[in-house]
């Protein structure tokens, strides 16, 4: 069975993408922070008869990311690493003239270093597998200007600029930036605690990640929504 770590995976995104895979039957290995969710969460999608690795912790520290590949290869190897920790940088969001820079290295050290650590960690191992890939979880805020979105935006911006040098130098492996779109998720309501509209759930979304998956366009930048469209 194909083998995906995903990360950030408690909730929201990450246990959506993480439902779905395991309903096609890949083995999983999880991470997030809180231990409790995760279990949580590992316990229900191992109903679907897969195999599933809980493993809580922090992305940031390179035993962790060691321990996630380790548990891939365990099951087999590593087809598929989806980067989907996110920080925000500030809770809510704040104007750049206020942005404590504090949150902005604790965002680009969660949003690009550790999502690069993991990629340098598990790269023997996706480019063994017959169908590599790497998935960066990307934002609107990455290419769009937006008020008291720059840090968290710029930290995207920068993982999607990873991910697009990373398809150039690994022409054998599958690099896609994903941006999912306003989700209902609690980094959203973090975010922007005051924004009552209505927002898709996230599993609304992966079927644009599935579309992905299945067809293997080549590496680049991808918008959920233009891919629901067919686009």
């Amino acid at each position: 069975m194909p083998v995906a770590i995903i990360t950030g995976a408690s909730k929201g995104l990450g246990r959506a993408l993480a439902e779905a895979l395991a309903a096609r039957g890949w083995d999983l290995v999880l991470d997030a922070r809180t231990a409790e969710v995760l279990k949580e969460t590992a316990a229900a999608l191992a109903g679907h008869g897969t195999r599933v690795t809980a493993l809580p912790g922090d992305v940031t520290d390179p035993a962790h990311r060691s321990e996630l590949v380790a548990a891939a290869w365990r099951l087999g190897g590593v087809d598929l690493l989806v980067n989907n920790a996110s920080a925000l940088g500030a809770e809510p969001l704040a104007r750049l003239e206020v942005l404590p820079l504090e949150g902005l290295r604790r965002a680009l050290e969660v949003n690009v270093v550790a999502a690069l650590g993991l990629v340098q960690e598990a790269l023997p191992l996706l480019r063994a597998s017959e169908a590599g890939t790497v998935i960066a979880v990307s934002s609107d805020a990455a290419a769009e200007a937006y008020e008291t979105w720059g840090g968290y935006g710029a930290s995207k911006a920068a993982l999607d600029h990873l991910a697009a040098v990373l398809g150039e130098e690994e022409p054998g492996l599958r690099v896609w930036a994903v941006d999912p779109g306003d989700m209902a998720t609690d980094l959203y309501a973090a975010a922007v605690p005051d924004d009552q509209d209505p927002r898709p759930e996230p599993a609304s979304v992966v079927p644009a990640f599935l579309r992905l998956l299945d067809e293997r366009p080549v590496s680049g930048r991808y918008g959920a929504l233009s891919l629901l469209e067919g686009r």
